[in-house]
């Protein structure tokens, strides 16, 4: 099956996340939001409880695990480069982030667990794969910054709200369908691996 192709414009809509499957390869044209932070994750959590306010909207958003060299510059925030962190870090804080804030759209590297996932076929979301080491290509989309949420915390750890253009192809890696191609590959690798074992078996032997 060829691969389709998709050019859209972000933050993704339901509509448009619901028509994308896993193995498509999406370029990203818009706004994102990105972070590397789990303290920022466990942040966000509080304002979902009301106990501190968001310090940007974010609610439909388009949330990446992108981190990033940045640094202040007086009034101006400068994002140098991004690199996708791993999302496996964030699988406590996912599910109820996605079902608080309706994210159509998250991403970084890695994947996300099944819990994550029922929770984007609930809302309507995608898992957008990012090639690891592709700080080159990726930083490249950066246009401007347009805004910087919680200053007080480490550069990475903020959230930063993006304009990019031309940023990826990333791989839908978990549709909103719940078609996950990182299950899949370990269902493959488990099912091999008794082959393998007994090859190794009869190499020993």
């Amino acid at each position: 099956m060829a691969v389709r192709e998709h050019r859209l414009s972000f933050p993704l809509s339901e509509a448009d996340a619901r028509n994308l499957r896993a193995g498509d390869l999406v370029t990203l044209d818009g706004e994102i939001v990105i972070t590397a932070g789990m303290p920022t994750h466990e942040r966000l959590l509080r304002c979902l409880d009301g106990q501190e306010p968001l310090p940007m909207q974010l609610q439909e958003a388009s949330v990446m695990h992108l981190g990033s060299f940045s640094r202040d510059m007086g009034e101006r925030f400068e994002v140098l480069y991004l690199n996708p962190t791993t999302s496996t870090r964030f699988n406590p804080f996912m599910p109820r982030l996605l079902r608080g804030f309706r994210w159509h759209a998250v991403g970084g590297k890695g994947g996300l667990d099944a819990a994550s996932a029922e929770a984007l076929q609930e809302v309507g979301g995608v898992y957008l794969s990012f090639l690891g080491g592709g700080c080159t290509l990726l930083s490249h989309a950066v246009q401007d910054v347009v805004e910087v949420g919680w200053r007080d915390m480490l550069t990475h750890y903020r959230l930063v709200r993006l304009k990019v253009r031309g940023l990826g192809p990333a791989t839908v890696g978990i549709d909103a369908q719940g078609r996950s191609l990182y299950d899949e590959e370990k269902a493959a690798v488990q099912a091999r691996r008794a082959a393998i074992v007994a090859q190794m078996d009869a190499a020993r032997g």
